[in-house]
């Protein structure tokens, strides 16, 4: 049986692995962190057409990850006023939407998952370097250990050391101009926004929330940045310092988000967003890319897990239904470079829409209702959420 080796053991990884191993290949996945970590990260956006993909495989993320249906967005400004409504994907045949989800409980229900089905999952394989061979690859670890198999996935993410090694010369993650901040809230006084996530165009930043039944509130913020920070400035700043100068920045918009930001509860994460416009390679020899590792998406339309999600899904078909690998490869890079480059492009025009000087603001605030209409309801965004993915048809060559 073919061996696959899985570099990365997050969303797109694990997916990867479970393909895989319905399309016959025997899958390992080697993740670099020492020990699975139930609480990485906050919680994210996996759209209609990502459940839809994992679906293809027997995964249902909707009912076993805790996720919080949001098939609407309401777009408001700083003001008060509302700007309009948008489709947060679609509906499936069978009533299931687009959900918010902790990213940890995802990754341990894909996890788990993957354990059911006889994946095995080696933790502390930070991955150093490769060699390619006529046969094969063998992979080497940082621990001093090494792995031999006839393929190897890279599915480490935007930072990815498969990249590099694939493609020295290729693309480094593109800062965005934007901040991401966020975190959890609790405050039993906020009604539910059942069904739906609130996005706030602010005075000075951009701020989204949910309230779930009991009070709790998950929430986040952009903020604009001309220069990246380091992570040890983002390391040194703390909660409290985070909630103060939030505090701050929202002053002057909704009071409710002065309420959210008064309720902390643990810890606020804050990253600098980055994407990846293009890569050049995908894929070489035995090797390929999947996920951020070749085409990161900044987090404006939701769609980082589920285009990982596709990709895993594509490419394990592929190499299912093609004669050769270098056929697969080839085959999977053509049925998703244009799709996901599209959505990465689509993104960035999303974020840079998050913040604007005064001009522009009254500007975007007038017009923006106008524009949601024509250009953000279902029919215009069906390119991106009616995507099916048929685990039955054959990837044609």
């Amino acid at each position: 049986m073919t061996k696959a080796l899985i570099i990365g053991g997050g969303i797109g990884g694990l997916t990867a692995a479970m393909a895989l191993r319905r399309a016959g290949i025997e899958p390992v996945v080697h993740e670099a962190y020492e020990q699975p970590d139930d609480y990485a990260g906050l919680f994210l956006n996996t759209a209609s057409n990502g459940l839809d993909a994992l679906r293809a495989i027997d995964v249902d993320i909707a009912r076993r990850g805790d996720g919080f249906p949001i098939p609407r967005m309401i777009m408001w400004s700083g003001t008060g006023k509302r700007l309009g409504e948008v489709a947060n994907g679609t509906t499936l045949p069978d009533g299931t939407v687009s959900v918010c989800v902790r990213r940890g409980e995802m990754q341990k229900v894909l996890r788990a998952e993957a354990h059911a089905r006889g994946i095995a999952i080696e933790y502390g394989k930070r991955l150093d370097t490769y060699d390619a061979t006529p046969t094969g690859v063998t992979a080497r670890f940082t621990d001093g250990t090494e792995a031999t198999g006839d393929l190897l996935i890279g599915a480490d993410g935007i930072h990815s050391r498969t990249r590099r090694l694939l493609d020295p010369d290729g693309p480094r993650p593109r800062f965005t101009g934007l901040l991401s901040v966020g975190g959890y809230s609790h405050d039993s006084s906020l009604a539910p926004t059942t069904d739906t996530q609130h996005f706030v165009f602010g005075k000075r930043a951009f701020f989204g929330y949910l309230v779930r039944e009991g009070g709790e509130v998950y929430w986040f913020a952009n903020l604009h940045r001309p220069q990246e920070p380091s992570r040890q400035e983002l390391d040194a700043m703390t909660p409290g310092w985070w909630q103060r100068h939030l505090t701050d920045l929202f002053a002057d918009d909704m009071p409710v988000i002065g309420r959210i930001l008064g309720n902390l509860a643990g810890e606020v994460g804050a990253y600098p967003v980055h994407d990846i416009p293009t890569s050049p390679v995908w894929h070489s020899g035995p090797i390929a890319l999947i996920g951020d590792a070749v085409h990161a998406t900044s987090p404006s339309a939701g769609q980082g897990a589920s285009m990982a999600i596709e990709d895993a899904i594509v490419l394990a078909k592929c190499l299912r239904d093609a004669p050769d690998v270098a056929t697969a490869y080839t085959t999977y890079e053509r049925l998703r470079r244009p799709r996901v480059e599209k959505v990465v492009a689509y993104s960035k025009t999303l974020s840079n829409s998050k913040t604007a000087g005064p001009v522009a603001r009254v500007f975007r605030d007038l017009m923006m209702p106008v524009a949601l209409r024509l250009f953000a309801n279902p029919k215009s965004h069906a390119w991106m959420y009616d995507h099916h993915i048929d685990w039955n048809q054959r990837a044609a060559a």
